[in-house]
C-alpha cells in the first residue's frame, strides 16, 4: 500500500518571478537540510522546452525505532533527483523528485505542476502530489505514515522558504523567520521589564522623598503630661 498526498498552493508572485526564484532557492533559512544541489544535466528542445536533471543532498534524521534497524555506518543524507520540465510559451513548469538511496527502507516521490493562477495572472499555483513507499517487511505502514508526516512538514518549510527567495529578489524586506521573531520579542520583553523595574525604582525613590519632605514641614506633635 502506498500513501498518496495531493496539495495545492498559491504564490503572490507571476509566473516569471516563480521560475526565476525556482533555481535560486537555496540556501534560504528554512532550508538549512539541503546540503548540496548540482545541475547534472540541462538541454533546449527543439520545442523550445527546457528539460534539467539536478542532484540535490539532504539530511535525513530517521526516527529512533528505524535506526535500529540499520547500521550505524549507514548514512543520513539522501540523494534525491530532480528531473524539470519548463514550457516557457504555456507557462507551465512539471517537476519530478524521487530518493535514490535509502530506497528500502522508504521512497518518496514528488510531482509538481507550476502554472499560472485562474483567479489572479500575477500569482502562480502549484499542484503537489506525492507517493510514500516502504518494502520493510511488517513495520511498512509505520515508515509510510512517519514518511507522509515529514513530506507535509517540509513542503511547509519549502514554501516558506520559496517565499523569502521571491521577497529577497523583489526588493522586498523578507519576513522574519520564526526564531527570529522569537528572539526579538524576548529582546522586547526583557526591555520592557527593565524599564518597569527603572521606573518602578523612580518612582520609589519620589515617594520617599516626598514622605521626607512632609516629615520636615509638619514635625510629629509633641505632647505635654
Amino acid at each position: 500500500m502506498v500513501k498518496y498526498f495531493l496539495g495545492h498552493s498559491v504564490l503572490r508572485s507571476s509566473w516569471d518571478q516563480v521560475f526565476a526564484a525556482f533555481w535560486q532557492r537555496y540556501p534560504n533559512p528554512y532550508s538549512k537540510h539541503v546540503l548540496t544541489e548540482d545541475i547534472v544535466h540541462r538541454e533546449v528542445t527543439p520545442d523550445q522546452k527546457l528539460l534539467s536533471r539536478r542532484l540535490l543532498t539532504k539530511t535525513n534524521r530517521m526516527p529512533r525505532w528505524a535506526e535500529r534497524l540499520f547500521p550505524a555506518n549507514v548514512a543520513h543524507s539522501v540523494y534525491i533527483l530532480e528531473d524539470s520540465i519548463v514550457d516557457p510559451q504555456n507557462q507551465t513548469m512539471t517537476t519530478f523528485t524521487w530518493n535514490i538511496n535509502h530506497a528500502r527502507l522508504m521512497v518518496v516521490e514528488e510531482r509538481c505542476v507550476y502554472c499560472v493562477n485562474s483567479d489572479n495572472s500575477g500569482w502562480t499555483e502549484i499542484h503537489r502530489e506525492a507517493w510514500v513507499s516502504s518494502s520493510l517487511f511488517g513495520v511498512s505502514r509505520a515508515v509510510q505514515e512517519f514518511g507522509l508526516a515529514r513530506f507535509k512538514s517540509n513542503v511547509t518549510k519549502s514554501m516558506k522558504g520559496f517565499e523569502y527567495i521571491l521577497a529577497k529578489l523583489q526588493g522586498e524586506a523578507p519576513s522574519k523567520t520564526l526564531v527570529e521573531t522569537a528572539k526579538e520579542a524576548k529582546e522586547k520583553a526583557k526591555e520592557t521589564a527593565l524599564a518597569a523595574t527603572e521606573k518602578a525604582k523612580d518612582l520609589a525613590s519620589k515617594a520617599a522623598t516626598k514622605k521626607h519632605l512632609l516629615h520636615s514641614l509638619c514635625p510629629p506633635p509633641v505632647f505635654y503630661y
